[in-house]
């Protein structure tokens, strides 16, 4: 239970507002000293706060002042201020401190309620921020506690104000574009270009041109001279995903221009001098590769001047629901949802999963858990964890109830597995578009039907 401190020297009030609290662990305070004791020991989220405490209670201020002590020691406490009937003057002075809210006596148990229930979420939500802040890294956009990658943040950290070129290694899916540029913001490049360009994903005889760019009349289509991806990183970071697919003639240009920081574009006869901090990547072993002869080993030394290591998910199990939090807000944000959570057996399905597409997979699971919620708490359904969701089923003998769960379930994990594709949704389930529409509206089921 979460506590809340009472603070009050009428005994009665004590006794009424824990009676009409019981959901909170009451904790009692009866004048300034013992609340701020209190404060100190407990730290409580949320305090009901009597201006009238001894040795005056007639008068306002020692309940002022208890308030601005309770602030100064926690100031992210929620205090609600219970003041007279007639004394709306010092619950306006208490708000203007830095009280949360205030409540005029006698004491109603149901409205009571409500403000410290409300009290409490907003506090749950603004701790949840500044977690996110904190352990995410911030500053550089790292994100997580574990000891590994507080190390990575730290190596992050020390490589930024070089100019020293980083080759950063992992599986695909860790992270290494999100750690390249947070080199790039740490660096004193940080208001400059950061320019990324996948090596795998462009073919070879265009890649050349990316980088480098090309004079006007190089080639059939050249009708421009158009600057490379190197020249619009003047001044700031180029990265370079996935270096060991880098086609080996187009190697030795790539060392040049790391050596004498000089380009020419293709079909130019001009050298062109570039500012750039160059950072790297791969998910594959170049050094076998140097062995075998499929990268060029004086490039291999010039891009590994130092290497870090991005490690997978599975060795920061910590940091796995941190990310999923930091992805659930940033999401439901995105897409105005009303999501504000993770349900315990969502919770449990995220710590159960190995994630052997690390944060890609986790990143891609809660954006279309966020979308196929259908309330505040995302479920392990919701994730796609179908088999988690179903060893928890209650046992029901209503074979009517047991066939509209049963289909229930289907078409939703189907229209996940679609990708909210009806036609395919409706192939999937071996069923007419018409028929899917029609069981949809018949369980009220939150689905995007206009998609196709």
């Amino acid at each position: 239970m979460e506590k809340l401190l009472i603070v009050d020297d009428d005994k009665g009030i004590q006794k009424q507002l824990k009676w009409s609290l019981s959901d909170y662990e009451a904790v009692l305070a009866a004048d300034r000293e013992s609340a701020i004791a209190a404060v100190r020991r407990h730290e409580p989220k949320v305090v009901t706060l009597d201006l009238g405490l001894p040795p005056d209670s007639a008068n306002a201020s020692e309940g002022l002042a208890a308030l601005e002590e309770i602030l100064k020691i926690s100031p992210h406490t929620k205090v609600i201020v219970i003041t007279g009937n007639d004394d709306r003057t010092n619950a306006l002075k208490a708000i203007s401190l830095g009280a949360y809210d205030f409540y005029q006596k006698p004491i109603d148990s149901e409205v009571i309620n409500v403000i410290v229930a409300r009290a409490f979420s907003v506090a749950a939500i603004e701790q949840e921020n500044r977690q996110m802040r904190t352990v995410g890294g911030n500053d550089i956009g790292i994100i997580g506690n574990s000891e590994t990658i507080e190390r990575c943040r730290m190596m992050v950290k020390r490589i930024a104000p070089t100019q020293i070129t980083a080759l950063l290694l992992g599986e695909s899916g860790t992270g290494k574009e999100v750690t390249a540029n947070a080199i790039h913001i740490a660096s004193d490049r940080s208001k400059k270009p950061f320019i990324a360009i996948n090596c795998a994903s462009i073919p070879e005889t265009l890649l050349e041109s990316e980088l480098f760019g090309f004079e006007k009349g190089a080639f059939t289509g050249a009708v421009r001279t158009t600057k490379g991806k190197i020249e619009c990183a003047e001044g700031g970071t180029l990265f370079l995903d996935e270096i060991g697919d880098m086609p080996f003639n187009l190697q030795a240009k790539l060392l040049r221009f790391l050596q004498e920081k000089k380009i020419e574009r293709l079909g130019g006869r001009q050298e062109i001098e570039v500012d750039v901090r160059v950072v790297c990547a791969t998910n594959q072993n170049l050094e076998e590769m140097v062995a075998n002869k499929e990268f060029r080993e004086d490039l291999f030394y010039r891009v590994s001047e130092i290497t870090l290591n991005i490690p997978p998910l599975r060795e920061r199990e910590e940091d796995v629901l941190i990310l999923a939090q930091f992805f659930l807000q940033r999401y439901a944000l995105e897409y105005k949802s009303n999501v504000k959570s993770f349900s315990e057996d969502g919770l449990c399905a995220i710590k159960a999963h190995k994630w052997p597409g690390n944060i890609r997979e986790l990143q891609n699971k809660v954006k279309s858990s966020v979308i196929m919620s259908t309330g505040t708490q995302v479920t392990a359904m919701d994730l796609g964890f179908f088999d988690h969701e179903d060893n928890n089923l209650e046992l029901n003998l209503n074979l009517r109830q047991v066939r509209e769960q049963a289909e229930s379930i289907a078409i939703q994990k189907a229209y996940a597995l679609s990708e909210g594709n009806m036609s395919k949704c409706s192939n999937l389930l071996g069923i007419t578009r018409p028929t899917l529409y029609t069981l949809i509206e018949k369980y009220g089921l939150a689905i995007n039907s206009e998609k196709d």
